[in-house]
């Protein structure tokens, strides 16, 4: 091997020189034993959702404000605008609901992107009817081979868990024919929030959770503004996340009450990410300027 010339040797030195320097000056920003920082959280962050596996965005396009009204009440082309809005800007978990007005426009809006590039969350009313045909109805009627989480919805009373076993059949059933891949519930009340805890057969719980309480459960099903009783959802939470169950917080916006304040809008995002530890949120958006920001209460929240 040659020996290295005398300019070669001191440009060597010197580059050697400037790495130590630059690694020290980024170290001495940082506090003792502090971890050097990875890449920021966003809301455009794929998270898998507990026991189900199904790995989503952190924020979740709604579509149920006013059981669908507002969002239906645009029309469709407004509908595939704003999706199209959402996903190129990276939203890529959508949700609706059996009894709202939008799972036929959702279904319409989605049809250019790839089934596999998005998450799709439905809920089914656990009233009369067969399950079988209602979830081949709901499938034919959003255009989608599967759904990647089926939510039982609005549950809310203390005995929802035995008076909905047909319905939670019916959910299995779909699941080994791999058109639902993951189950869960949609809670409204303490006393049917209570039953979440210790289920083996929930792998995904939808919690309503913001800061005030508005809109929140309390001692009955009943929308409400139970401030009293945050601090109990918020166990409830917690708790269901030790046992393996990924949440998705609702009500960011107090049911339409914080609509006048950005500032309750974004701490009620802060609250359910940071005090609660829900997984992932949705929030009923009905034009570009909510997406936007919803994403950067988002990011705020994750900073």
């Amino acid at each position: 091997m040659s020996p290295l010339t005398r300019r070669e040797f001191l440009k060597t030195t010197l580059a050697a020189g400037a790495a130590v320097s630059t690694a020290g000056s980024v170290a001495a920003t940082l506090p003792l034993h502090a971890e050097i920082p990875t890449t920021k959280r966003t809301a455009f962050d794929k998270v898998t959702l507990g026991r189900s596996g199904v790995k989503a965005t952190r924020l979740a396009f709604g579509t149920g404000t006013d059981n669908g009204y507002v969002l239906s009440s645009l029309g469709q082309k407004e509908v595939n605008r704003l999706v199209a809005y959402s996903y190129e800007r990276g939203i890529r978990f959508f949700e609706t609901a059996e009894a709202y007005m939008t799972p036929a426009m959702l279904g319409e809006a989605l049809k250019p992107y790839p089934r596999e590039s998005y998450v799709l969350m439905h809920k089914v009313t656990t009233n009369d009817g067969d399950p079988h045909q209602r979830f081949d109805d709901m499938l034919r009627t959003m255009q989608t081979p599967y759904f990647d989480i089926m939510l039982l919805h609005w549950q809310h009373t203390a005995d929802w868990v035995s008076t909905t076993k047909r319905w939670q059949d019916g959910i299995d059933a779909f699941q080994a024919q791999k058109k639902i891949v993951s189950r869960g519930a949609s809670c409204h009340g303490l006393p049917a929030l209570r039953q979440v805890p210790g289920n083996a057969w929930l792998q995904v719980s939808l919690a309503r959770i913001n800061h005030k309480g508005t809109r929140m459960d309390g001692p009955s099903y009943m929308d409400g503004n139970n401030p009293a009783n945050r601090d109990e959802v918020v166990s409830h939470i917690q708790q269901i996340k030790k046992e393996g169950m990924g949440v998705i917080g609702m009500k960011l916006v107090g049911g339409g009450q914080f609509d006048k304040s950005r500032e309750d809008r974004a701490a009620a995002m802060r609250f359910a990410i940071q005090s609660a530890g829900a997984d992932a949120v949705t929030v009923g958006l009905k034009n570009t300027q909510e997406i936007d920001e919803a994403i950067d209460n988002l990011n705020l929240a994750l900073a």
